[in-house]
């Protein structure tokens, strides 16, 4: 069945199954849960969240063309309400978002002008849509139904025609299956739970079955309890491990590692998932993180902001996340910023300490700066005179 669907249930990987036909043969599936079990998903997804929802958030409207910062409404501070506040639920929407491309709350309260007054955040394991043509009509989250119009619902990575955003998961699931084949290989080898530990080999006869399991119930008795095992001359012992030519498992996992990182919109670096042979340094730290904003989670903030400006705000008000919180600088570097920006009349001193952070000047400190950087003037020259 593909999209558009008509009256019937179905969750996000279920759609997107079937409108790709992706169905992974000779693999287990990759679900949200086990995709999480890849230190690279995780991070990832821990990456973007944590960025976005640490950013401050301000509430505008233009008046005659200026921009005018305004009250946040309730919803803006506490959208769960008070057990759930701002950061904590931008967290949990932004996973879910880069996940598996939907967040779903159920809208629980409104305001006079029927805007969300406050916004319950539901599991997205356990939501489906229910729709006829190309139209959501309902969700289901759990056992529960709800009409579409007591649901927010914010998607991203959406294409014609599908009501629903794209599960980036769901997409990486190659990559993902790769990677977890890989760590599960690597966990049952070195747990001894699919192979033995080691080989004690006679050299010089070949033992019967009972001869063996004396020799290696005192092997093991002696090395358990840390004591000295006594042989002749004609015993060898060899661990096993993993061949180096069967070792290229672990660059298939860095492969799949990046593969991973380009589905989630992180660069590899940032996770600590680079190629070999590159490397970050303190000097272009800030630009990588210019490039981050820009490249990566950028349109992902200017979503949101368009999403929950429509959706939360009442008319021509809007708001903006501020960004600059990833842009922090050294502090040779925010100075030399600041002086520009002083020198170029953007803003005043006193925006600069407010901007650090720091108490505005007192008069004993002003009157320290007048003597020592006193104001030169300039003595206008007599009427006629030549110079």
């Amino acid at each position: 069945m593909t999209w558009p669907f008509s009256d019937r249930s179905a969750t996000v990987p279920e759609l997107l199954a079937e409108r790709t036909g992706m169905r992974l043969k000779g693999t287990r599936t990759v679900s949200r849960e086990r995709a999480l079990h890849n230190s690279a998903t995780w991070a990832c997804l821990r990456l973007r969240a944590d960025l976005i929802s640490t950013m401050p958030v301000d509430v505008f409207r233009r008046v005659n063309g200026v921009q005018v910062e305004q009250v946040k409404p309730p919803v803006m501070v506490t959208p769960g309400g008070k057990e759930v506040r701002w950061m904590q639920h931008m967290y949990s929407s932004q996973w879910d978002l880069d996940s598996v491309g939907n967040s779903v709350g159920v809208i629980t309260a409104v305001d006079g002008l029927g805007k969300p007054a406050r916004v319950e955040l539901a599991n997205m394991d356990e939501v489906s849509f229910i729709g006829k043509g190309s139209t959501i009509t309902k969700v289901k989250i759990g056992q529960t139904t709800y009409d579409y119009s007591q649901i927010w619902h914010e998607k991203q990575f959406t294409v014609s025609g599908l009501a629903i955003g794209l599960s980036p998961i769901a997409y990486a699931a190659w990559g993902l299956s790769s990677a977890l084949g890989a760590m599960e290989f690597a966990a049952e080898w070195f747990s001894n739970s699919t192979v033995p530990g080691g080989h004690l080999k006679n050299t010089a006869k070949v033992l019967k079955r009972a001869e063996a399991a004396k020799v290696k119930e005192s092997f093991k008795a002696s090395v358990s309890a840390g004591d000295v095992w006594v042989s002749g001359n004609d015993w060898t012992y060899d661990m096993l491990s993993a061949k180096a030519s069967e070792a290229q498992f672990l660059e298939t996992q860095q492969a799949s590692l990046l593969d991973i990182c380009r589905y989630l919109g992180v660069p590899g670096d940032m996770i600590d998932a680079a190629p070999s042979g590159t490397s970050v340094t303190y000097a272009n730290i800030t630009q990588r993180n210019l490039q981050l904003l820009i490249m990566n989670i950028g349109p992902a903030i200017s979503r949101r902001e368009e999403a929950i400006s429509a959706g939360w705000l009442p008319p021509a008000r809007y708001i903006k996340l501020n960004t600059s919180a990833l842009l922090r600088m050294d502090i040779a570097s925010r100075y030399k910023a600041h002086q520009t920006a002083i020198e170029s009349r953007i803003y005043p001193p006193s925006r600069a300490l407010d901007m650090e952070n720091m108490a505005p000047l007192t008069p004993e400190e002003k009157a320290e700066f007048a003597e020592l950087f006193p104001i030169k003037t300039v003595t206008p020259a007599p009427t006629g005179s030549t110079t």
